[in-house]
């Protein structure tokens, strides 16, 4: 039974190539029916600090990387002493200014990467190594070993900028007469204009991207993707799913590209694909948060605009954006809207179009569309030429759901005021 950790440092949020490194430590441990380790390698304690652990915390649990066991280096400061004053007394260690400094032998290293095959290192290229430092804290490699060893850790999976501390680690690791673990360098995720993955193309942290309103399903499977595939050019994947057909043998070399386009494709399908009342559940709070709604709401009115608007959802925020007129009392309409729609008089066709909706005593979408289409064949004009106006008018918006879709949604009431506050705002002059 493998056992795979996730190692990060709490000195920042937990961004997306950390987050990738979690998921394939994930799914490796879950592929091969092991265990989950999570480390927090807080031994910097002036740079780590607990908002960045809670961070840490609650976008893996959001992410779904529930984690079999928890350890905090900042708690087993004892632990790298004991295994440093070890080398220390065997001779392979000496102290200097009050630091432990590992002695750098003379050998050839070979590295067998199970994603980037034989690797070799020769030592002589390195300096001895400072495993404990003058103030008392351990260094990163050591620190990194004694834990990996001490915790069983197989497999070290990490991004391949850590290739350079493997032969410092292995011979800590011989030094220390430990097993050495297999090792997975995963390759780079690279932004879609070349060059390390930068904040402005993509590197954000996890937390960021759930303000923005993806689904954590939608960045995960589009994480898995960043380096591996399933094969039979298959893109939407749930991780259960994908955990069951992975291997590291199927992860790339070469560098994976972060697309912000892909992964708003991505949000877009698990959208589409989620059930009404799972989406309800996700959007109320958000609602809520923009007083759109309070404790008091119709579930199936909620569901009606969730289905009218979900097919052209991208994010989650996209909803408040759509919707926001049917929540909103008052409706701004711009200028360019005003030039392009109500240029025309049209103040005759709102007015009888107002009288047929008003006559209505069933507001249903098909009767709304019979109304409508009545109105324009006696007034023997194209629909076009009232839809858009009257969608600008109820909407603020030029595009989305089916106008008549609309007016049902937006309920009678609001429809026959809006209609009647564009005849006096755009055509009536004082």
């Amino acid at each position: 039974m493998t056992r795979d950790r996730f190692a990060p440092s709490p000195t920042g949020n937990l961004h997306i190539g950390g987050a990738r490194t979690a998921l394939f430590n994930w799914m490796h441990a879950q592929s091969q029916g092991g265990r989950f380790v999570l480390r927090i390698e807080d031994t910097d304690c002036e740079r780590s600090k607990k908002e960045f652990v809670d961070e840490i915390l609650t976008s893996l649990k959001w992410l779904g990387f529930q984690w079999d066991e928890v350890y905090f280096q900042s708690e087993r400061f004892a632990v790298y002493r004991e295994y440093a004053d070890k080398l220390l007394g065997q001779g392979k260690a000496y102290k200097d200014q009050g630091a432990v400094i590992l002695k750098m032998p003379q050998q050839k290293i070979r590295l067998n990467d199970l994603i980037r095959g034989a690797i070799e290192f020769d030592t002589a290229e390195l300096k001895d190594q400072v495993l404990i430092k003058s103030d008392g804290s351990p260094t990163y490699s050591f620190a990194c070993v004694v834990d990996d060893a001490l915790m069983e850790i197989d497999c070290v999976i990490r991004g391949e900028d850590h290739i350079s501390n493997t032969p410092k680690q292995m011979v800590i690791y011989e030094a220390l007469g430990f097993r050495i673990p297999q090792f997975a360098h995963l390759p780079l995720i690279m932004g879609t204009e070349g060059g390390r993955l930068s904040k402005r193309t993509g590197a954000a942290a996890v937390s960021e991207y759930r303000q923005m309103g993806f689904l954590p399903e939608a960045l995960v499977n589009y994480l898995m993707l960043l380096g591996w595939s399933p094969g039979k050019n298959r893109e939407i994947m749930d991780l259960a799913a994908a955990c069951k057909e992975f291997s590291l043998k199927k992860v790339n070399k070469t560098a994976a590209i972060f697309s912000m386009e892909k992964l708003r494709w991505m949000n877009a399908q698990h959208l589409k694909g989620m059930k009404t009342q799972a989406l309800r559940g996700l959007l109320v709070p958000l609602l809520k948060e923009r007083g759109f709604l309070d404790g008091n709401f119709d579930e199936n009115r909620l569901d009606e605009m969730i289905e009218a608007f979900k097919g052209r959802l991208v994010t989650l925020t996209d909803f408040l954006d759509w919707t926001g007129f049917i929540f909103k009392d008052e409706l701004l309409i711009t200028l360019d809207l005003k030039e392009k729609f109500f240029s025309k008089d049209l103040s005759m066709e709102f007015q009888l179009l107002r009288e047929r909706l008003g006559r209505l005593e069933d507001f249903t979408k098909a009767a709304c569309e019979e109304a409508f289409r009545n109105l324009t064949a006696e007034l023997n004009m194209k629909t076009a030429d009232l839809v858009h106006p009257v969608r600008v008018a109820l909407t603020g918006n030029p595009v989305g759901p089916g106008l008549f879709e609309t007016m049902a949604i937006l309920g009678k009431e609001k429809t026959l005021k809006r209609l009647s506050e564009a005849i006096e705002t755009q055509w009536i002059k004082d």
